[in-house]
């Protein structure tokens, strides 16, 4: 079976839809019914996966076009059909909700529903660039074959959002598959930090929804009170986004310049460091769609304090440290923060709903559903999708 996979994408550095794209893609390539994986990708985004990528049965095909908005756009619409149809898989993948138009697709299209910030976080993108991110999901729900959501909170605020969605779509929920046994950690070369300090680690973009402002004074108030050693550190690593600015001047404010350190990417090798290294890992959001860095961190077996909202109680340990994100939440916070320093680490035991071995057979499983593959019956092309399948 031959997978195209799109994760063109406007970041220049890594996002979680590059981690996910990447994630698929090595996820795929990885079992026997899978004989090729196209991923395509901007040409900005190009650097990040030749970095991570050792398999030759991954394609990775950079596409040329000037960053922005209107020209990405663009190019789905018009582009993307004809370089799909030159590369005759047998599915595409659409990493993200992106506009595209069904007709032009020879073989099945699914896309992947990451959460429904455009309708229950709006102020994400600002306005007007919501509406259009509005539509693109809208239109995505349309004329995808399939939908893949990343967790049952997410498909709970898809039904929720389009309660009339077409219900002869295939509809299914498949996490992110998480494993870094391929990688040595490495210590971070460029940030201030040794194999002995203590540190809170915090993997987030510089959004609002994140709440990093609301962990950088519990941070404060905790070195204040003498629940934290002065010399303990705070590492934020996330791009930046419409907070950075508010975050560096917090940051100034609380002269905390020398112990909270804002990191905009980091290697793969780096980041499992990390999370290996760190004393706590915090999770502070109040709205996320899967919260990948919250299960890399299980996977590292980090005590972890994260909020209590529905998806993190779905994918996280029950060992978790919540804290309410109502009434005092800087005072839940810090106390979350100090029951898991005090409390020893236990070793955690991998969770399977986010192994290899499980994502892959349940998007083998899912893909089957159009392109007729059952057992070992053999590929089918796209003309024979549209043929026997419909």
């Amino acid at each position: 079976m031959h997978i195209v996979i799109v994760a063109l994408h406007r970041a220049s550095k890594p996002t979680g839809i590059c981690r996910h794209a990447a994630n698929l893609a090595q996820c795929l390539v990885d079992t026997q019914k899978v004989t090729k994986v196209s991923l395509i990708v901007g040409v900005w985004q190009q650097h990040y996966f030749e970095q991570i990528f050792h398999s030759h049965k991954i394609q990775l095909i950079s596409v040329d076009i000037k960053n922005s908005s209107l020209i990405r756009n663009f190019w789905f619409l018009i582009g993307l059909p004809k370089l799909v149809k030159l590369l005759s898989p047998d599915i595409a993948h659409m990493a993200f909700p992106l506009p595209f138009i069904r007709r032009l697709f020879s073989c099945p299209v699914v896309s992947t529903i990451h959460d429904l910030y455009p309708y229950e976080k709006p102020e994400v993108f600002g306005y007007p660039q919501v509406l259009f991110n509005r539509l693109f999901l809208r239109q995505s729900l349309k004329n995808s074959d399939g939908l893949a959501c990343v967790s049952e909170s997410t498909l709970n605020s898809l039904i929720r959002y389009f309660p009339n969605i077409n219900l002869s779509q295939e509809i299914t929920v498949i996490y992110n598959y998480v494993n870094f046994s391929h990688i040595i950690p490495k210590q971070p070369s460029d940030i201030k930090i040794s194999n002995n300090d203590f540190f809170l680690l915090c993997v987030a973009q510089h959004r609002k929804h994140k709440n990093i402002d609301l962990l950088i004074e519990a941070f404060y108030s905790l070195i204040k009170d003498g629940y934290l050693l002065e010399l303990s550190k705070l590492i934020i690593v996330g791009n930046t986004g419409p907070e950075t600015e508010k975050l560096y001047n917090q940051i100034d404010n609380l002269c905390l310049q020398e112990q909270v350190l804002l990191i905009n990417s980091l290697k793969d090798e780096e980041l499992c460091w990390l999370y290996k290294k760190c004393a706590v890992f915090v999770a502070p959001s109040s709205q996320e769609g899967f919260c990948l860095p919250l299960v890399e961190a299980l996977y590292f077996s980090c005590q972890v304090v994260c909020s209590d909202i529905p998806i993190f109680r779905e994918i996280a340990s029950p060992d978790c440290y919540y804290f309410d994100i109502n009434g005092d939440t800087l005072n839940n916070l810090s106390q979350a923060i100090i029951y898991a320093v005090e409390k020893p680490v236990e070793k955690n035991t991998h969770d399977l709903r986010f192994s290899q071995f499980t994502v892959a057979g349940q998007y083998l499983e899912f893909y089957s559903k159009f392109t007729c593959l059952a057992g070992d019956r053999g590929q089918v092309t796209g003309d024979r999708f549209k043929s026997s399948c419909r």
